[in-house]
């Protein structure tokens, strides 16, 4: 094989054996991989993915501990497990099914039909996204329960007596949460599907002479199968790992179940092998996600967007125009104007008992942890997408693979693998005080926080990384640049857009994260989504108005940014 020395001004010649070209490598000769090499980027994915490990090990037989988790596992298997089990799956078959049937209609009829207000209603359907899901619980359980007004005026209008409404804290009320709440995921799919070919397609079936109702069932149904089945998974990892809406309405299950064996029960082998049986739902969900996503770029490969062009959705009139607004409106009102205008109420009755003396406090320590892990996490997203871009090889790809996986794990599942680990330390190192380090401190908490969203900043970064030429690498190769100084110098200036989108979507989300927040946040440091769970936990309902609407306030800004990038990328 022909070997070519190459000589790169300004730069020192490697001293191991030169390697032949290859095309992703350019001009630039590479040294062989080492394992010195491969050192800090395996730490750091094992950090990172610490909280699985620690899990699985948990399970391992350490002197009496297998005899001891052997027989926790058979008596949750005779009291609790059956429950939890029966109703975690209860609640994800009905949220799936209503996600899938919200989220398909709204965007079939944004995409394949045309009506007045049509282009308006394709962001409004997004507006649920900025909606935590506990905050919209809290907003409707102040309006429905018993003591709410809505039931207080039916009693005084109609001389009932007793209930009215059925309990909103209930399996039927925290599905009725989650549909509206997380449609939008299925409804982003659905539309990027139906958005490439359906168009088209429909009109070769029309001009075929097929009606509109088998040209809907036949065509775009199946065609958007895929993305509907990614989004459907999304929804359900969402469910799986929400702490706060069934928490809230006493709904039993492995989440709840979790915390119940870890700080009432102090027993941390069951709160762990709950927390694995969690963890394993949520693997095979994101396996079936991806799956699917894969099916989904495969239907999608083939470009039809020159036809889609010339074949517009179908324009609606009379009471089928009726009809499509009524099922893009209806979402909408149930997932972000209804909430809003809920917990507006109590704003608007009495602005005096509102907490305004502690509402600064609580918002500067959200701001506080969401910044600090906003930067660390993008730092840790560009120091792994470099090392691909670098060296796309296989172990490269695992170990950001392994890093990544903290995104698709449950906050009370990241709770438990972190707090596992060091209780171990603390229990055979009690001189070194590493418990207080990570449960008195902030340390713990944005430790939890990278574990579970560095993988959004990551994706943002690689996003960007796709657009830079390999060939701006091979330039700055010739021109002796090289390593770091190829991130400094030309990476970063084209990954400027990327990390600021990278570090909202991350501060956002640390913003609005509840479960590993109530367990991990330091003393006399309670943030916007744990205080506003508190107080509805209370009944202080109308007090948990406000950092309620705060954090829907800073939900709207992800939510706008993506809405202007959707339409830009239309035709």
């Amino acid at each position: 094989m022909l070997r070519i020395p190459v000589c790169n001004r300004g730069r020192k010649r490697s001293d191991g054996p030169l390697h032949p070209l290859s095309p992703t490598d350019g001009f630039a000769l590479r040294p062989p991989p080492s394992a010195l090499r491969f050192f800090p980027l395996l730490l750091l994915a094992l950090v990172l993915s610490l909280p699985v490990l620690a899990l699985l090990a948990a399970w391992l037989p350490w002197g009496q501990g297998g005899a001891q988790a052997v027989a926790i596992l058979r008596e949750m298997a005779s009291t609790v497990l059956p429950g939890y089990f029966w109703t975690t799956l209860w609640l994800g078959l009905w949220v799936a099914l209503g996600a899938a049937c919200v989220g398909m209609a709204t965007a079939a009829a944004v995409t394949l039909f045309d009506f007045p207000g049509r282009r308006q209603m394709e962001w409004l359907l997004l507006l649920p996204l900025a909606m935590p899901a506990y905050v919209t619980a809290y907003a409707y359980t102040d309006f429905l329960q018993f003591s709410g007004p809505l039931q207080t005026w039916l009693r005084a209008g109609f001389g009932l007596e007793g209930r009215v409404l059925p309990e909103v804290r209930s399996l039927g009320g925290a599905v009725w949460v989650f549909i509206f709440a997380l449609y939008p995921y299925v409804y982003l799919l659905a539309r990027t599907a139906l958005g490439e070919r359906a168009a088209h397609l429909m009109e070769a079936a029309r001009l075929m002479g097929a009606p509109l109702s088998r040209r809907v069932r036949t065509v775009a149904l199946p065609l958007a199968r895929p993305a509907v089945a990614a989004g459907v998974a999304l929804v359900l990892m969402e469910t799986l790992a929400d702490f706060g809406v069934v928490s809230y309405f006493g709904i039993q299950t492995f989440t709840t179940g979790i915390y119940k064996a870890w700080l009432a029960m102090d027993n941390r082998l069951a709160a762990a092998q709950l927390a694995t049986m969690l963890l394993a739902l949520v693997l095979v969900l994101l396996w079936l996600e991806q799956r699917a996503q894969r099916r989904m770029r495969f239907a999608t490969s083939t470009t039809g967007r020159a036809g889609s062009v010339e074949a517009q959705p179908q324009r609606l009139a009379g009471w089928r125009c009726a009809g499509a607004w009524a099922v893009c409106l209806l979402p909408v009102l149930m997932g972000f104007v209804a909430p809003v205008a809920f917990m507006l109420r109590p704003l608007a009755a009495d602005w005096s008992v509102l907490p305004w003396d502690r509402f600064v406090e609580w918002a500067a320590n959200s701001v506080r942890l969401g910044a600090i892990t906003a930067v660390l996490a993008v730092a840790l997203a560009m120091a792994l997408a470099f090392a691909v871009r670098r060296r796309a090889d296989r172990i490269t790809h695992a170990v950001v693979r392994l890093a990544s996986v903290g995104y698709a794990v449950p906050g009370a599942v990241i709770v438990v693998g972190l707090l596992l680990p060091v209780g171990w330390l603390q229990a055979a190192l009690p001189e070194w005080g590493v418990g207080a380090l990570f449960t008195t401190t902030a340390v713990g908490i944005v430790w939890a926080y990278l574990v579970r969203f560095c993988a959004v900043a990551l994706q943002s970064v690689q996003s960007g990384y796709a657009r830079i030429p390999a060939s701006f690498d091979d330039a700055a190769r010739m021109l002796g640049t090289g390593g770091w100084g190829l991130l400094r110098r030309v990476h970063w200036p084209l990954l400027r857009r990327s990390t600021a989108a990278a570090l909202l979507l991350v501060f956002v989300d640390v913003m609005k994260e509840l479960p590993a927040t109530i367990v991990l946040r330091p003393f006399n440091s309670d943030t916007l989504a744990v205080v506003a769970y508190q107080l509805a936990r209370d009944e202080r309902l109308g007090e948990a108005a406000l950092p309620s609407l705060a954090l829907v306030a800073v939900g709207l800004v992800p939510v706008i940014l993506l809405s202007r990038t959707l339409r830009a990328r239309e035709p």
